[in-house]
């Protein structure tokens, strides 16, 4: 086909081996990295709409509320830069530690990132919930992000190459559902300690943080490396046990002898931050930059961290803002659960296309609703009708995003590097995501102030961009043996030009294999 295309089943080794309960239980508890990420995108916009918190930390946006409740203007309600700075702290902290996060990967292996990640998420959360004042809750922010960057660059990379290429994707995905659960548990954590009398309901939400933070930290402290980590680290034979233990089968010599040549070629690489920038990964650094650009442009955090914000900007009630939130992030985890079965099933090309023209369609109904109702000038109200269209808008949208771009930005991006620039690779993708997720949460308050209704109109643009981009330069991977990904891009009719015969591991094993 013209797009992205697909590499032939017969250019690939399918290696011996079976789906393991070890290798299940592996990736689960690794997986729940993504709790870490998920409760704080779902708690940050619950707090800071709860008005002990802001009377606290923030009185001036209190002010700026009354203010706008008496000229109507439903946009520019909570617009604070102070206010956006507490929850986009977070994300600038993580994508200084994504740096670090890649030299910790590749010297000390996955285990150990994800452990210092909990580790620095643990404490984070404690001083968030003890914190007297706005210095320390944006310390305890920047803590918080150091968790979030280690874990962010880690996991993803542990669970594709820990998986088997058959399930790799859906196994990958179990980050993802880790977010969403944990963006599902801040909303209904949030709902519930809004009601608490006394206005110390904030804190709650704000310390439970450790509950993941225990999680992954006892979790990362029992898992084993992954065989390509401790093969990279210079132990092969422990790598050998490890593949057979995770493959369930001690036939391993195929498999292994590609893990063996993808170290070799890495240990040619001393700068994998340099090497990257090499023609031969061009393939790799576009897709690790535009890919998670292209997944903070869909608009989809400006819903997740403030959607309790968004809701009550909108005129949805203090109570019913913080519940449409937990609707809509039942809605994230189900959505999840379709891309989990299908994305191994009908490939990583279908569910981005799909899911970019769902996006489109209710980004353009959604901001056309508010333009109806609230116009240029944020006069307006919504009935119960409008208010329940509205949601039901905004979770066909969420939805659309849970089972494409949610799972895939993260999926996608661990796959496609060599073992050589693999840790490089996923920091860059780690560090793009972080950059624009910062820009956006700085930004969306006084976006939604100044471009009202447009702003969803914007990201829908950029919607559209990013379909047509994922049409012709993504190739299909699903199935794909990790350290064989380069033969995708050997096949595929703009990037083949890019990749050398010798980066082609495993490709003449194959040839010899049809030989004889």
């Amino acid at each position: 086909m013209e797009g992205g295309g697909f590499v032939a089943a017969s250019k690939v080794n399918i290696y011996e081996g079976r789906v393991t309960a070890f290798v299940i239980c592996t990736c689960l508890i690794a997986a729940s990295g993504g709790l870490l990420f998920g409760y704080d995108l779902g708690i940050s916009g619950g707090v800071t709409s709860m008005e002990p918190f802001l009377k606290k930390f923030f009185p001036s946006v209190l002010e700026q509320q009354s203010k706008a409740s008496q000229t109507e203007n439903q946009y520019c309600k909570f617009d604070s830069q102070l206010l956006t700075l507490f929850t986009s702290s977070l994300y600038l902290a993580a994508l200084v530690a994504s740096f670090f996060a890649s030299i910790v990967t590749r010297i000390f292996g996955r285990k150990i990132s994800m452990l210092a990640g909990a580790v620095a998420f643990l404490i984070g959360s404690i001083l968030n919930g003890v914190a007297m004042n706005i210095g320390v809750l944006i310390f305890g922010r920047l803590l918080l992000g150091v968790g979030v960057g280690f874990a962010n660059q880690s996991v993803p990379v542990y669970l594709s190459e820990m998986a088997p290429a058959s399930i790799r994707g859906a196994l990958n995905i179990g980050f993802q559902m880790a977010v969403t659960i944990g963006i599902l548990a801040a909303g209904l954590i949030n709902y519930g300690t809004a009601k608490i009398e006394g206005g110390w309901g904030w804190r709650l939400s704000l310390v439970l943080a450790v509950v993941p933070a225990v999680v992954m930290t006892a979790g990362s402290y029992l898992l084993p490396d992954t065989p390509n980590s401790i093969l990279e680290r210079g132990q092969p034979e422990k790598a050998r046990q490890m593949l057979q233990k995770v493959r369930g089968t001690q036939h391993v010599d195929a498999e292994f002898q590609d893990l063996l040549d993808a170290t070799e070629a890495a240990k040619k690489v001393d700068q994998p931050w340099t090497s990257i920038l090499q023609p031969r990964y061009r393939p790799q650094l576009v897709l690790c930059i535009l890919i998670p650009f292209f997944q903070q442009l869909t608009g989809i955090n400006v819903v997740m961290f403030y959607a309790p914000v968004l809701f009550k900007t909108l005129g949805f009630g203090d109570d019913a803002s913080l519940m449409s939130a937990v609707i809509s992030g039942i809605v994230n985890v189900l959505a999840t659960m379709v891309s989990i079965y299908s994305v191994d099933k009908f490939g990583r090309r279908m569910l981005f296309l799909k899911g970019g023209a769902q996006m489109f369609i209710f980004q353009i109904a959604i901001g056309t609703m508010i333009a109806v109702r609230f116009g240029v000038n944020g006069d307006g109200e919504l009935s119960r009708w409008d208010a329940n269209i509205l949601l039901l808008f905004i979770c066909a949208y969420v939805a659309a995003f849970a089972w494409s771009w949610g799972p895939l930005g993260w999926l996608v991006p661990s796959e496609i590097c060599p073992l050589e620039i693999r840790s490089a690779g996923q920091g860059i993708n780690v560090a793009v995501n972080m950059i624009f997720t910062f820009i956006i949460g700085q930004v969306f308050l006084s976006m939604l102030c100044h471009m009202k209704f447009g702003l969803f109109f914007f990201f829908a643009g950029f919607v559209v961009i990013m379909t047509v981009f994922v049409y012709y330069f993504l190739p299909e991977t699903k199935n794909v043996p990790i350290e064989e990904i380069n033969q995708v891009w050997k096949q595929h009719w703009f990037w083949g030009k890019y990749i050398p015969d010798e980066g082609l591991v495993g490709l003449s094993r194959n040839d010899e294999g049809r030989d004889t």
